[in-house]
């Protein structure tokens, strides 16, 4: 589907798009059955309509009418997308009728675009920013990890099964079916709840009947038997612990790797925090409006994602609400508001990159993804056979993000907070203005 785009003055852009004749024929198609279905034909059952009767009783040009008020939107829409074109208002759109299913047919459509805004200055914006040390505690937990898995294992007696033992069961059903001799470790995931429970109330020798739930709802039955048990013995971290589980000779480098690497996994994250965090003082201090149909636009792909996530896994939308204690209006409340900053901050970020002159060369873009482990081979074959402005793209605005995240002044958390204490007059306004504001549908 190709798309040309034509600026208007005032703000507004023209679209041509192109719409390939497999799509058109597919919509003639979609629109011919939902004709035939709703259309009454004396000698027909509904949907049993031939073509050609069904053309010479209603005329060809309200097939294709159907045809392309059905799918005009989408094809819009889709359109606008790749162009990167932001609609503030419904489009206008100019077309003639497609004549038959097996030629390309265009049409236009004009509209006003979502201006950028205009970004406040960042440099002197304050951020707060944490500096954290890795905790003792973790860098325990990932030793104890690596311990587990060079532990030897030895016979547990005279106690119960617990969490961390590998215990051998025989799994046996009322009908006869059973399951003898299983190895399991203890509270790695690998048994129904019940299950493995049951396993913890047992010494070894000990058998116990246990019923459980399967995912119809359906409840089964099954006896328990242990019978053997291990516990594991780990080993001590020293010098040569380090030699065999690492490329490292002593432990205190074994230790000071993973601190390093546990550290560096840190800064990472807080820095992924200040970025976003430089992002939405930025986007409080300027003046950003999106228009009412571009967040609507954002809204419904946040509510379209969550329906389509929830239904992969099985899961009813209306029992996942119910279960969660939420309702839709308070659903659709949250991905509203998502849906206003995420576009808030779009907006935002591209009129940055804008201001700053970024571009993204071809060269840039082989590079980043050369840094990102792509094969050259598979450079090459996306920059040339694949539409790599999205990259450029997805590019440009990170290198905005970093650029006002390098400029804005990080300060400590507490002295951010003290400062939000401080009392103003402005503060005082701002909150009279929220004691007094009404509630109104949307707000």
């Amino acid at each position: 589907m190709e798309t040309k785009v034509e600026q208007l003055d005032g703000g507004r852009v023209r679209l041509t798009v192109e719409v390939p004749a497999h799509d058109v024929a597919h919509a003639v198609s979609h629109a011919t059955h939902d004709l035939a279905e709703s259309v009454k034909i004396p000698g027909f059952r509904k949907g049993k309509v031939p073509m050609p009767v069904l053309v010479s009783k209603i005329g060809k040009d309200r097939i294709y009418s159907e045809a392309v008020d059905s799918h005009l939107t989408s094809w819009f829409w889709s359109a606008a997308n790749r162009a990167r074109v932001r609609p503030a208002v419904f489009p206008n759109f100019d077309f003639d009728l497609p004549v038959n299913d097996t030629d390309d047919w265009s049409f236009t459509a004009e509209f006003a675009v979502q201006e950028l805004p205009t970004p406040a200055d960042w440099s002197a914006l304050e951020v707060p920013k944490f500096d954290a040390k890795v905790p003792d505690s973790i860098v325990s937990t990932n030793l104890e990890v690596l311990q587990r898995g060079y532990a030897e294992l030895s016979p547990a007696e005279g106690r119960m099964a617990a969490f961390g033992d590998v215990a051998v069961v025989d799994i046996v059903a009322p009908e006869g079916a059973a399951q003898r001799g299983l190895v399991v470790e203890l509270g790695s995931d690998r048994l129904i709840e019940e299950i493995e429970n049951g396993i913890r109330d047992l010494t070894v020798g000990e058998s116990h009947d246990v019923t459980y739930e399967l995912s119809d709802g359906s409840k089964r039955l099954a006896t328990i038997t242990l019978t053997a048990l291990y516990e594991k013995v780990l080993p001590p971290l020293d010098d040569d612990f380090a030699k065999t589980v690492s490329e490292f000779d002593s432990f205190d480098a074994l230790k000071g790797d993973i601190v390093e690497k546990l550290q560096a996994e840190l800064d990472g994250e807080i820095e992924d925090r200040f970025r976003a965090a430089s992002i939405d003082a930025l986007v409080r201090a300027s003046d950003v409006e999106a228009s009412p149909l571009v967040v609507d636009v954002r809204f419904r792909d946040l509510w379209n994602n969550f329906l389509q996530s929830i239904q992969s896994r099985g899961i009813d939308p209306g029992q996942y609400l119910s279960l969660s204690g939420v309702t839709p209006e308070e659903l659709e409340r949250r991905l509203r508001a998502e849906a206003t900053i995420s576009v808030g901050r779009e907006l935002l970020i591209e009129a940055v990159a804008d201001k700053l002159g970024i571009a993204v060369s071809e060269e840039d873009l082989r590079a980043e993804l050369k840094e990102q482990g792509e094969s050259d081979e598979d450079i090459e074959d996306f920059i040339a056979n694949r539409d790599s402005s999205a990259a450029r793209e997805h590019l440009r605005f990170r290198r905005a993000v970093e650029r006002i995240a390098s400029e804005v002044k990080p300060i400590a958390p507490e002295l951010a907070e003290a400062r939000e204490s401080i009392w103003t007059p402005e503060k005082e306004q701002e909150q009279k203005g929220a004691e007094t504001k009404l509630w109104t549908p949307g707000s």
